[in-house]
């Protein structure tokens, strides 16, 4: 037991990424199933599907599960009431200022979690009274900080900002991956790439398929002028490429990416005009998997390195 498994009451302290159109009631709560904290990614959830995927996760799994919340979310009021309807326990939060809603939240008995990409915004977070951080570093699939920051040097830096328990992500996947993450002062770790490649993931098989296929370099941060986002191989992502190559303005890039090209890529499968989100740490992956099978894997493999670390 350590800080992270002590606060949700898991097993392992690993935790899956609120992943938009990957994370729902059936990763979720194999996740948690599993021993770990499952997440559910309100994300690209209207509030009636929000609350549908809270009711069949909590019949799906007896043990913890959250969800996450972008603060950007434009039904934002609607969704926080929602949780306190449905009596969420675990909420993590992303993508805006934690003072916002974390008094609310705590208030009515939830534990509060936001993400963070510099050891500026972990500070932050401990104002506002956060009982964890979640660090994500520049290899992060998706939506990633400014600062471009990875995960390497981000962990200790934000190790030494705050005293908060801390959760590592961004490039781990693998049980190696998470030891190298608490070596470096993370206490758990929040994995979202290799959980939005399994079988319970409700991506589009498609997009899991190329998932398994990656090399490296084959995914990319760009959009910066927007919200930097790392993006996939693939149709969409050259025409971003050459938008920005030839100096296009912001509001150019956001007339190209239009609305919904997350979901057309992710949970439809159109490989070609979908906006394709992963990590780095695709590229180390070639099989898929259930839940429970990389569950076992990454713990197994975290006790055999950690043993032969003890040799060195």
């Amino acid at each position: 037991m350590n800080r992270i498994t002590s606060l949700f009451q898991v097993e392992h302290p690993i935790i899956q990424g609120g992943m938009v159109w990957c994370s729902g009631w059936r990763l979720a709560s194999a996740v948690s199933n599993a021993g770990g904290l499952g997440l559910l990614g309100a994300g690209s959830m209207h509030p009636d599907t929000l609350r549908e995927h809270i009711q069949k996760c909590r019949k799906a799994t007896d043990r913890p599960f959250g969800v996450n919340v972008p603060l950007m979310y434009p039904q934002i009021e609607e969704i926080m009431n929602l949780l306190v309807e449905e009596e969420v326990k675990i909420v993590f939060t992303s993508a805006g200022n934690p003072k916002l809603w974390t008094p609310f939240l705590k208030e009515h008995g939830m534990t509060v979690v936001h993400v963070v990409s510099s050891s500026k915004f972990a500070r932050k977070c401990e104002e506002a009274g956060v009982d964890a951080v979640v660090a994500e570093g520049f290899e992060a699939g998706g939506h990633n900080g400014r600062e471009e920051t990875t995960t390497l040097c981000l962990i200790p830096a934000v190790r030494r900002a705050t005293s908060l328990p801390l959760i590592a992500a961004g490039g781990i996947g693998t049980g190696r991956g998470m030891l190298a993450a608490m070596a470096l002062g993370a206490e758990g770790v929040q994995i979202g790439t290799r959980f939005a490649l399994t079988e319970e993931s409700s991506a589009h098989p498609g997009f899991k398929a190329h998932g398994l296929f990656l090399e490296e370099g084959d995914t990319k941060l760009l959009l910066k002028k927007l919200s930097p986002t790392r993006l996939v191989k693939g149709g969409f992502r050259q025409a971003v490429e050459e938008a920005e190559a030839r100096g296009a303005s912001a509001d150019e890039l956001r007339e190209l990416l239009g609305r919904g090209r997350a979901k057309l890529g992710i949970f439809e499968g159109d490989l070609e005009n979908g906006e394709l989100e992963l990590g780095q740490v695709a590229s180390l992956f070639r099989q898929s998997q259930t839940v429970a099978e990389v569950m076992k894997e990454i713990t197994i493999e975290y006790d055999e390195a950690l043993r032969a670390m003890e040799h060195y």
